[in-house]
């Protein structure tokens, strides 16, 4: 076999510079979770609260840090054990999002609690609580949940049985019939309601009564008063005890003043926590002869000092780009006319950046001004071109009351000489940051 020696050249990011790529494309609310979990894991980097801030969050890694000088020194043992035991307590969470929310599987664990039921069904029916989904239902067929939890089928049959009269009512149910059909049963409802779920449901969707009623042999006036009866049933019993998704807040990162008439871009004050090195760790690596704490200072100092470096290099370069994204767009920020045409391309040679570089800092960036919250995608065309210039016109001329939708868009880039796909100015327009029609739609 012939070998040969080939040399070739390749370029790969360091740790540190990963970091600083990870951190430029980072929103404001990304980068303030990420440096608060990177504190609690670093003891030498301290987040200092910004002005009208509350200075608490700065502090939540004081037991983090406590149980590392636990280590090292034994006379704080008896402190780092009293917060420890604090931590672990569950009341001491109740109401601080600590995960003691009703959920439904406790719901239904607390209902089983009081039940007098043999061992073999009761562990089987809390068995079967742990399976079901979000929307409370039992999709894995009971032969093979039997199976995996190596319980008699009689005994998870009886489980389910349970399960089934357990409060919400159509809880452990297979599919959106048998739920139903546990409702309706729970009620005492009529037979017509209980077959129109059992075997009608296709025509109930389409609204088809008339097929309905030929099928069930029933008046079309009866068929409705049921239908009406089932419209009422809660598909889904579980989702009421989902977890509540926290609602996405959108702040700004820059704002634009006003000076001597003309628009200028500043950095908002306190979105970003400020960082800092302790002052004690730092005397301490100076101090210590133990080398082992010695080499873990000194690693957590430099990670520290690298995490300061890159939000430094983030703000400077986000706020580069936004200085000059309102040197570009005077006419736009002073109500004089709408948005200019902007290539990205042309916006990383004038900041002297690499094109990805400037993507990632106007990722998920706002910018606030007189207009509104802005994202600072809006002010950038991504790759040039005819196209997405009469797109951005189009979409700042239309009538607010009546927003054009990416049909009418197509076509009215068709008459302008610039045939384009549905798909494809949907994809320029929420490059430029705009919502659908719907959303736009103004009263």
């Amino acid at each position: 076999m012939e070998q040969n020696l080939i040399l070739k050249q390749t370029q790969t990011l360091s740790p540190q510079q990963r970091q600083s790529v990870e951190i430029l494309q980072m929103s404001s609310l990304e980068l303030t979770d990420y440096l608060q979990e990177l504190a609690l894991e670093n003891p030498v980097l301290e987040i200092t609260a910004g002005p009208g801030e509350d200075p608490a969050p700065a502090q939540s890694s004081l037991a983090q840090r406590l149980e590392w000088l636990t280590q090292q020194d034994g006379q704080n043992r008896a402190y780092a054990s009293a917060a420890r035991e604090r931590l672990d307590d569950p009341l001491e969470r109740v109401g601080d999002g600590g995960g003691l929310e009703e959920t439904l599987e406790r719901h239904l664990l607390w209902q089983l609690s009081g039940q007098d039921l043999p061992d073999g069904p009761l562990a089987a029916a809390q068995f079967l609580c742990l399976c079901l989904d979000r929307d409370g239902y039992l999709r894995d067929p009971l032969d093979q949940l039997a199976q995996a939890a190596h319980m008699p089928m009689d005994d998870m049959e009886a489980g389910l049985a349970q399960l089934q009269a357990l409060d919400p009512a159509g809880v452990g149910a297979k599919d959106l019939a048998q739920c139903l059909a546990l409702q309706l049963q729970r009620q005492g409802a009529d037979p017509l309601a209980l077959s129109v779920v059992q075997s009608q449901l296709h025509h109930l969707a389409r609204g088809q009564y008339g097929a309905i009623a030929k099928a069930l042999n029933a008046s079309q006036e009866q068929v409705r008063e049921a239908c009406t009866r089932i419209r009422a049933l809660d598909p889904r019993p579980g989702a009421q005890f989902a977890a509540r998704e926290r609602p996405a807040y959108l702040v700004p990162d820059l704002e634009i003043h006003m000076e001597q008439g003309q628009p200028v871009a500043v950095l908002s004050a306190a979105r970003v926590p400020s960082l800092q090195l302790s002052g004690y760790y730092q005397s301490l690596l100076a101090e210590t002869e133990d080398q082992e704490v010695k080499d873990y200072l000194d690693q957590k100092v430099k990670q520290a000092q690298w995490a300061v470096r890159a939000v430094e290099q983030r703000q400077s370069t986000l706020l580069r780009c936004a200085q000059y994204i309102a040197a570009r767009q005077q006419a736009f920020f002073t109500g004089m006319g709408s948005l200019a045409p902007l290539k990205l391309s042309d916006m990383a040679q004038a900041l002297d950046l690499h094109e990805s570089t400037v993507s990632r800092a106007i990722r998920e960036k706002y910018i606030q001004c007189s207009r509104g919250l802005l994202p600072l995608r809006r002010f950038v065309t991504v790759s040039g071109g005819r196209t997405q210039d009469l797109l951005r016109r189009f979409l700042e001329e239309e009538d607010k009351a009546h927003p054009l939708s990416d049909q009418q868009l197509c076509l009215m880039l068709e008459e302008a000489g610039c045939p384009t796909a549905r798909r494809t100015v949907a994809k320029y327009r929420e490059e430029l940051g705009i919502p659908s029609s719907t959303a736009r739609k103004q009263a």
